[in-house]
């Protein structure tokens, strides 16, 4: 029997398991909002801006592992969610961008909104579709699904004609699930392995996000080698960070000297899940000890920032249960077990020093963390509130800080939360927004406050885009438009609806958390106004500002440092 294809659309989502859609109505797709009014699995989820909404449908996968959606009118439906697909796209994030077209059945053109949607998203998608039958919408949007999950995971996006949303369609084609198969990893290749990582008197071992679906098995295999492990920052919790062998997120430049010195002790690497990115390497600032074997399910990353000696393309979990079986056991290293320890103790009592003018960082993190328990889940903007988090969090799981990576798209945090309680319900999130990008994507507070969730939106206040600041200072002794003007936090607040709490001190921190939590526990959104002391810079600042100041040719560095210090003396 003929239907819609809006309706076929709806069958697919929920075929698919997909149970939140986010987006704005509009015009071109009406059809289809009415045929979700009526799904009882898949929830409408209506934001203030579709960035927000791409932010949304990325947190809710890093959360929970459930693919959701972005429902976009045709142009600037796409153009305004772009930031947050690109961002799913550079961190490995599936997403289905369910776009909207123009009708194609009329022969007009200078239609409503017509811009070329799939050369726009090309770029930040794994694939762009477009049915131009009725029967196939069902079908195409089920192998856009599988797309963005299989291999390395990212966004798609399909373009639903309006007229196929429409118009009664003739049935759906069949379609079958053709699953990709991952070639299984050569004997010879596990053999190579093994036989490096026994030769080496200490390994190395570094994990990304890829490396999650290896599990438990990461702390065997570790234990077994009993050697150090590090992060990437999208991998951080990928291995229990309260493990006695966890070294620190990153080794290199960006690190503190123990881990740096750790990591120079060492003499191979594996590397599982990563890609060697900017970010996460401080601006390159590392070097793997060699011999470097590379393990990753996309082959395009393998040895593309540094040279692999061995290239392992495919699954990690697959990887690390055969690779576990041909290594022989080490004894327990108590010495590298106290140099890491006593290492990361003195780390956190740096961090986590009081201020004398307003919030320390590390002691309000350590305190959330104790307020509201390991499962909570964090969400971060660009910028220094990232870094912060990355460094002053412990976390013993993957999908608990949800940060905009190699993007780096400000606007992220506040509704990555909404997100990310929309996914997990039973668990509490907490934003840690800067004060600059609150004010890209704020007012989705609002969102929450209709909705009646239970998220705590901690705003960072220094009214300067911190890690910009601290860039400029550094480098050229003075800052150039990166103060904010101020603005009145509660009064936002209270527009939305939302209650707030203010943060001034380290004395303050432990009963305005308690104030917040009984606001939670009422099911209420609450924000609280930190005076966010930034004084301490993280390691991840002083390190990239050394590493990019020393990869400048001698007369540039020269120049930089003397115009610095000139205008320290004469300014």
């Amino acid at each position: 029997m003929a239907i819609t294809g809006a309706s076929q659309v709806l069958k697919a989502l929920e075929d698919e398991g997909i149970q939140l859609a986010f987006g704005i109505p509009g015009t071109h797709n009406i059809e289809l909002y009415d045929q979700l009014a009526t799904s009882k699995s898949v929830r409408p989820i209506l934001v203030t801006d579709e960035q927000s909404a791409s932010f949304m449908a990325d947190a809710a996968w890093r959360a929970s592992g459930t693919m959701a959606c972005v429902n976009v009118v045709p142009g600037a439906g796409l153009t305004h969610a772009m930031s947050g697909i690109a961002e799913a796209f550079m961190d490995g994030i599936p997403m289905l961008v369910l776009g909207c077209g123009i009708r194609r059945d009329t022969g007009k053109a200078y239609q409503l909104h017509d811009v070329d949607q799939q050369a726009l998203a090309a770029p930040v998608t794994k694939g762009t579709f477009r049915p131009e039958r009725g029967e196939d919408v069902y079908g195409t949007i089920r192998n856009a699904c599988r797309l963005a999950r299989e291999g390395c995971p990212g966004p798609v996006f399909v373009e639903i004609p309006a007229n196929l949303y429409l118009l009664r369609q003739p049935d759906s084609a069949p379609w079958q699930d053709e699953k990709s198969i991952i070639p299984p990893i050569s004997p010879e290749l596990l053999k190579q392995c093994a036989e490096v990582l026994s030769k080496a008197k200490r390994p190395l071992i570094y994990l990304g996000l890829g490396a999650a679906g290896a599990g438990a098995d990461l702390v065997a295999l570790a234990e077994k080698l009993e050697a150090p492990v590090s992060s990437t920052f999208q991998g951080k919790g990928v291995f229990p960070e309260s493990h006695p062998l966890f070294l620190w997120p990153g080794f290199g430049a960006a690190a503190p000297p123990f881990a740096r010195t750790v990591a120079g002790e060492c003499d191979a690497t594996l590397a599982i899940g990563c890609r060697f990115g900017e970010v996460a390497t401080g601006s390159y600032g590392l070097t793997p000890p060699a011999p470097l074997i590379h393990v990753d399910i996309d082959p395009r990353v393998i040895g593309r920032n540094f040279p692999a000696d061995i290239a392992v393309n495919g699954d990690a979990g697959e990887f690390v249960r055969a690779l576990l079986p041909m290594l022989t056991a080490r004894a327990k290293r108590d010495e590298l077990r106290m140099q890491i320890h006593s290492g990361r103790a003195e780390a956190a009592a740096e961090i986590r020093s009081p201020s004398a003018t307003g919030v320390s960082p590390g002691r309000l993190l350590k305190r959330l963390q104790e307020v509201f328990g390991p499962e909570t889940v964090f969400t971060s903007d660009s910028g220094n509130g990232t870094f912060l988090a990355i460094e002053g969090l412990e976390l013993d799981k993957p999908g608990k800080l949800l940060g905009p990576m190699d993007y780096s798209c400000m606007g992220y945090s506040v509704p990555a939360a909404i997100g990310a309680k929309l996914a997990r319900p039973d668990i509490p999130v907490i934003a840690l927004a800067g004060d600059g990008a609150f004010l890209m994507t704020g007012l989705e507070m609002l969102t929450a406050a209709s909705l009646g969730l239970a998220v705590a939106f901690l705003v960072l206040r220094d009214r300067e885009l911190a890690q910009i600041a601290q860039f400029q200072g550094v480098a050229y002794n003075r800052k150039a438009c990166s103060q904010l003007p101020d603005y009145d936090f509660a009064a936002i607040s209270a527009g939305t609806g939302v209650e707030c709490l203010r943060l001034k001190t380290d004395e303050d921190i432990a009963p305005v958390l308690e104030h917040a939590k009984s606001i939670l526990s009422e099911g209420r959104p609450v924000a609280i106004d930190v005076a966010i002391d930034y004084s301490r810079k993280t390691y991840f600042t002083r390190g990239v500002v050394r590493t990019t100041l020393g990869r400048l040719p001698w007369m540039d560095r020269i120049r930089f440092v003397g115009r610095a210090v000139g205008r320290k003396i004469f300014e």
